[in-house]
Parts: C-alpha cells; sequence; structure tokens
C-alpha cells in the first residue's frame, strides 16, 4: 500500500507479484470503488484499516508499504498509513516498507525496511518514488520467488 505516487507504484508491483512470481496479493487503492466508499463512510485515515479488514487480515499476511516519508503520528501524515501499520501490528502481522525517510511511523514501526537514501532535499519525493520501482522490480525478479519470464526475457530466451 501508499498513497500518491507510491500507491501506483504499489499497483504496478502487485501486478509483478502475482504475474512473475504467483504470489496472491491486492492493492489497497486499486479498487477506486471501495476505496471511496470506505473514505466516504470511515474517513480517509482508516479506509486503509478498514480495507485490511474487508480482506480479512490475518497472521500469515504481510503488509508491503511504498512511501516516500511512511506515513506521521506526530505530524498527521498519511495517517492511513500510520493506522494500517497499527492495526497489521494488533494482527501480529509482519509489515516490510521501503520509505524514503528514517523519520516516519514506517521506518520504526516495520519489521524489515529499506530505506532509500537521501540525496538531494528538493527531490525526496521523486528519488524515493522511483527507487521504490527499481527495489520492487529486483525482489520480482530474484531467482528464490520468479516463476515466469516477462515478455522480454522470454523473447531474448528463444534466440
Amino acid at each position: 500500500m501508499g498513497v500518491g505516487g507510491s500507491a501506483a507504484n504499489a499497483s504496478h508491483a502487485v501486478n509483478d507479484f502475482r504475474k512473475i512470481c504467483g504470489i496472491e496479493c491486492y492493492c489497497a487503492t486499486d479498487n477506486i470503488s471501495e476505496i471511496t466508499a470506505i473514505t466516504n463512510d470511515e474517513g480517509w485515515e482508516n479506509a486503509f484499516v478498514d480495507w485490511l479488514k474487508n480482506n480479512k487480515l490475518i497472521e500469515k499476511d504481510l503488509i508491503f508499504i511504498l512511501s516516500v516519508g511512511g506515513g506521521s503520528y506526530k505530524k498527521k501524515i498519511s495517517m492511513n498509513i500510520v493506522n494500517a501499520i497499527k492495526f497489521a501490528k494488533s494482527k501480529k502481522v509482519k509489515i516490510i516498507s521501503i520509505i524514503g525517510k528514517k523519520d516516519g511511523y514506517a521506518y520504526f514501526h516495520s519489521n524489515a525496511k529499506i530505506l532509500i537514501p537521501n540525496v538531494n532535499n528538493n527531490r525526496i519525493t521523486p528519488y524515493s518514488e522511483q527507487t521504490q520501482a527499481i527495489l520492487w522490480h529486483l525482489l520480482v525478479s530474484h531467482p528464490k520467488i520468479k516463476k515466469n519470464l516477462t515478455m522480454w526475457e522470454m523473447i531474448d530466451k528463444k534466440k
């Protein structure tokens, strides 16, 4: 899960984990009707928690967060991510994050995290979001979880 550009990255990552790795997974923001109905009824800050409840989150599940800042309880930023992490922890669900800031909620409350180095204070968001894409692509390409070739790899293998 993620918001903004990270939500788009999460959607793309779900496609890759499903198609390339055969892992059953879903993106919280992919069903716009569902997420906006939840937001309308429960508020944006609780939208991901209610989405997780609707999906019957259990201990063997995993939450994979892509976020620039990772949410902030103190600053009330991306509270949907903060509350989703709290809810997942209450269910003993593991959380993995790829994040661009080390002072966000996801940084402190993830079981595993990749912190994207800040190379330019004026470009934290684009560097974080582009690096998320590189990292999840490396993950889905790892031989231990990759089950299917992508189109270009199939074509090149036929040569």
